[in-house]
């Protein structure tokens, strides 16, 4: 079998930049030959010496009628590669593409320019359907000033393909976004009940997305801190946490009004039912997360004291 990988979207969606930056990662390098298939040419060209340092040759499918197994089998005779990755062209139908019936498609990748996918998404969603309907992965870049809207394009791609992972990118990086029907709980509870998971995630989520919480009730357990500088009747209730290793430790918590807090003491483990609410806090330099604690109970340490981020 002749592993395959192909990169699909419209133009200018991102394809380049994708190919290249693998051709460069170490873990992608072989010893034998790379063949790139290249069926459309936009803004941006490959760099000579990266085709040379990974072994890569191209060759150009400027037609759609050439895109057959037959074509594509002597491309392959010609240069006897070790794997193929194809850059497909957008306004080529992936519903006809044909490969040789050796050719193993081992991942299928689309890109996405956020800010053109809801012009594509309306006037073109049949082509694009097409393209991220057995899509492994689909990375929507350029996404700085879309951000808003990432909700509804990733639902968007969810209703056609579920299983796809979905990736957003702005102009530093993946987008670590905590979207509400990925939360471990369900924010139209009456109590929401978090467990260790639910914890870190709502801790997390909290920082970005405030307004999901203002005004709901939560229950969770916690350890007591009660910093020297607060007022009595506040604590903070939190967990130690550990991002990736014993020496990369944190508590997280917020600020909690409770007006019996004088008599907890310092790790004590308690179980909170509080509110939350968006207040001015002088540690946040702003406003942030209140909780108001509706009671606070004493109870014993769980299990696992430390929750992991992974």
């Amino acid at each position: 079998m002749k592993p395959v990988y192909v990169i699909n979207g419209f133009l200018e969606s991102g394809k380049t930049e994708f190919i290249t930056f693998t051709l460069g990662q170490p873990y992608f390098q072989i010893k034998g030959i790379t063949l790139l298939l290249l069926c459309e040419e936009g803004e941006n060209e490959y760099d000579d010496d990266l085709l040379k340092k990974s072994r890569t040759v191209v060759e150009r499918i400027e037609e759609e009628k050439d895109f057959n197994p037959s074509h594509l089998m002597e491309l392959e005779k010609k240069h006897k590669p070790e794997r193929i990755i194809i850059e497909y062209n957008g306004m080529w139908n992936y519903k006809n593409a044909k490969l040789p019936w050796y050719w193993k498609i081992e991942q299928q990748i689309t890109t996405i320019d956020g800010s053109t996918f809801p012009m594509y998404y309306t006037n073109m969603r049949s082509l694009l359907a097409e393209m991220i309907r057995k899509s492994e992965m689909i990375i929507f870049n350029r996404c700085d000033n879309v951000r808003e809207e990432l909700g509804s394009y990733r639902r968007n791609i969810k209703a056609v393909n579920p299983g796809a992972d979905v990736v957003f990118e702005d102009a530093k990086g993946e987008i670590d976004e905590i979207f509400e029907e990925d939360l471990p709980y369900d924010l139209n509870q009456e109590v929401i009940f978090l467990d260790d998971e639910g914890y870190g995630i709502w801790y997390l989520d909290t920082m970005d997305h405030l307004e999901r919480y203002v005004g709901k009730k939560l229950q969770f357990v916690a350890m007591v801190l009660k910093p020297e500088d607060f007022p009595d009747n506040y604590f903070v209730p939190g967990r130690m946490a550990m991002t990736c290793c014993a020496e990369d430790m944190a508590f997280l918590g917020y600020a909690c009004e409770y007006q019996g807090a004088s008599a907890l003491h310092q790790r004590d483990w308690v179980k909170v039912t509080a509110t939350v609410s968006k207040e001015y806090w002088e540690d946040y330099q702003g406003e942030g997360p209140i909780l108001h604690a509706l009671s606070v109970e004493k109870t014993k340490a769980p299990k696992e004291e430390v929750i992991s981020f992974s």
